[in-house]
């Protein structure tokens, strides 16, 4: 087995009362792929940071090989000091780092590198740190919620990278699809301790309900093993003190064990308060556009939405989700053509950037609207205490400001209150930011089985596959879709892997973004390949092996720790080169893909 370059061993850290980490471990090798799992408050964050050496463990072991080089994306980035988000990426590199590969990130992760820091959204702060911790391809990189505020197009994108990345990863994510594809070994933080998986979550969730399955049986056998000490101490014979002695001490200890055994953490309780019916026609829209500074972000988007269905919107940041949400339920008057809603609307609605939280307004308040300390939940008047242990609050935060809850604490929030509202018609812009997986699994089964009419906005590929009867795609110039089932329905009916996006910073505009997805390329119409066609899907598999073989070997120049210092002429010679190398095989498989693909139509 190869020596760890990093190891944390026995990790204690308590804030005060029950510890955060009681005895945690994490042991990185070089090219482990590990996601790191556990409930929101769990501590994985804090783990990660005493993995980077930014927090102090008050017990424990720490070890990082001397000449390991380590790379921390943390949640809030600090663009403190630096003019540009190109001079912030370039700040992680060291002095052998290739100095073209900050151009190549910013260039994927849709960044020119003139932005200004202090004027970055959520999505764009996100994809500046990711540019500047990949930039030196480090030896472990660790990745604090790398996909938050992602679209789906920059998701698979970074998917892909870190597939490819020669670094030892550990990551925290809510993503299932996205840790399903990228991590080999699991790694639970479960109340202070974890567990080691050496398998990839795929794996994860089954092993997980095993693992507490057996918890909860040694825990059942315990109680009965003491019941039965304790009977044996009232009626048993009386001598031989001695072992007697042995035995009440070993049955004070089986008390003290099951006395502080931490039980699994409890589940949140999720259910929509009901309203009268709707009609059967819940919204249709015929025609309507919307258009920024002349960008058509809808146009010409017409759709009949009827009692029951459950409508995803996707698409990448600025396409314009938002926008349409918008319009078809009557909160923003189309450029063109007409909304009709339906009769006996109650409409309940999450918003994306959780605006209507008031960081100074304490969690009772605004549960209640400040109405006292009780609410109204499916016409039953329920204690704000009690409705919020339904959301995993204790009673104890009811006069907490919201300003102190996590990002997943938040989300919760929010959630309890749409909830609590009778509806027939959920809104929801991003209802997963920040939520743990059993808190997904709880708000996935809501979706689902609601009996009312659902429309939400989701960059969630599987929470999406696992609710939604259609799917909306922007197509490009203000173009959008619908589609039967869930995303990778519609990617099967597009034919397209994901979303085209253009490089550079979405523009603002007044209610969002006006940034269009680029337009499809047209493909072939013939109904067989031509021979050109045919020449190039046989000889291209080959050209690119060939220009793989370049690009290793002027990698494998570009290693070497000297040559900058003894030849940075020669160095950047072979730096462009390898850039070159790089378009040109990226070029080679576009053309087979295509290619490939109309293959595929033509046979199917």
């Amino acid at each position: 087995m190869a020596p760890p370059l990093l190891k944390l061993d026995a990790i204690r850290l308590t804030f005060g009362g029950t510890p955060l980490l009681d005895g945690a471990d994490l042991s990185v090798t070089a090219g482990d792929r590990i996601a790191l799992v556990g409930r929101n408050g769990s501590g994985k964050s804090t783990l990660l940071k005493v993995a980077a050496g930014l927090v102090e463990a008050q017990d424990g072991e720490v070890f990082r090989h001397p000449s390991a080089t380590i790379r921390y994306l943390p949640q809030a980035p600090d663009f403190d000091g630096f003019a540009t988000v190109r001079a912030y990426a370039e700040a992680g590199r060291g002095p052998a780092d290739d100095p073209h590969r900050v151009t190549y990130l910013l260039e994927h992760l849709g960044l020119t590198g003139e932005e200004d820091p202090t004027t970055l959204s959520g999505g764009e702060a996100r994809r500046a740190a990711l540019a500047r911790v990949l930039a030196p391809e480090p030896d472990i990189l660790l990745l604090d919620e790398p996909t938050n505020h992602l679209d789906l197009a920059t998701i698979e994108w970074l998917e892909d990278e870190l597939q490819r990345s020669k670094s030892a990863i550990v990551l925290i994510s809510h993503d299932r699809r996205f840790l399903e594809r990228v991590s080999r070994a699991t790694i639970w933080l479960d109340r202070g301790q974890t567990k080691r998986l050496d398998r990839g979550f795929a794996h994860f969730e089954e092993w997980r309900d095993q693992v507490l399955e057996e918890e909860e049986r040694d825990q059942h056998k315990l109680g009965r093993q003491i019941v039965r000490e304790e009977h044996w101490l009232r009626y048993g014979v009386t001598a031989r003190r001695k072992r007697n002695m042995r035995r009440l001490g070993e049955l004070q200890s089986m008390r003290q064990k099951h006395r502080t055994h931490r039980g699994a953490e409890g589940v949140a309780k999720m259910a929509a308060s009901d309203a009268a019916e709707s009609g059967k026609l819940v919204i249709e829209a015929k025609g309507i556009a919307k258009a920024y500074d002349g960008v058509d972000v809808v146009r010409d988007f017409s759709i009949r939405i009827n009692r029951g269905d459950r409508i995803g919107l996707v698409g990448p940041n600025g396409a314009g989700k938002t926008t349409l949400l918008r319009m078809l339920i009557g909160d923003l008057a189309p450029d063109a053509g007409t909304v009709r809603l339906g009769v006996n609307l109650e409409i309940a609605t999450l918003d994306q950037k959780r605006e209507s939280l008031d960081p100074d307004e304490t969690l009772a308040h605004y549960l209640t609207r400040g109405r006292g300390e009780s609410l109204t939940v499916n016409g039953q008047d329920k204690h704000v205490a009690s409705y919020m242990k339904d959301f995993l609050f204790k009673p104890e935060q009811m006069r907490t400001p919201v300003r102190e809850l996590s990002g997943g604490e938040r989300a919760r929030l929010m959630l309890a209150r749409i909830l609590a509202q009778p509806a027939n018609l959920l809104v929801l812009d991003e209802p997963t930011n920040d939520l743990d997986m059993e808190t997904l699994d709880l708000l996935q089964e809501l979706v689902a089985g609601f009996a009312g009419t659902v429309i939400l906005v989701s960059h969630d590929r599987d929470f999406l596959d696992r609710t939604v009867t259609s799917t909306i795609a922007p197509e490009g110039d203000g173009r959008w879709v619908e589609y039967a089932g869930g995303y990778a329905d519609m990617l099967a009916q597009r034919g397209s892997k994901t979303f085209e996006r253009r490089g550079g910073r979405e523009k603002a505009a007044k209610e969002e973004t006006a940034a269009i997805s680029a337009p499809q390329a047209a493909k072939p119409s013939s109904k067989k390949l031509s021979y050109k066609q045919k020449f190039a899907l046989e000889n291209l598999p080959k050209k690119m092996e060939e220009a793989g073989a370049k690009i290793a070997a002027l990698e494998t120049k570009l290693a070497d720790p000297a040559l900058f210092s003894k030849d940075p002429t020669g160095f950047q010679k072979i730096a462009a080169s390898l850039d070159a190398e790089r378009a040109a095989l990226h070029a080679l498989e576009e053309e087979w893909l295509e290619l490939e693909m109309l293959r595929e139509e033509i046979e199917g």
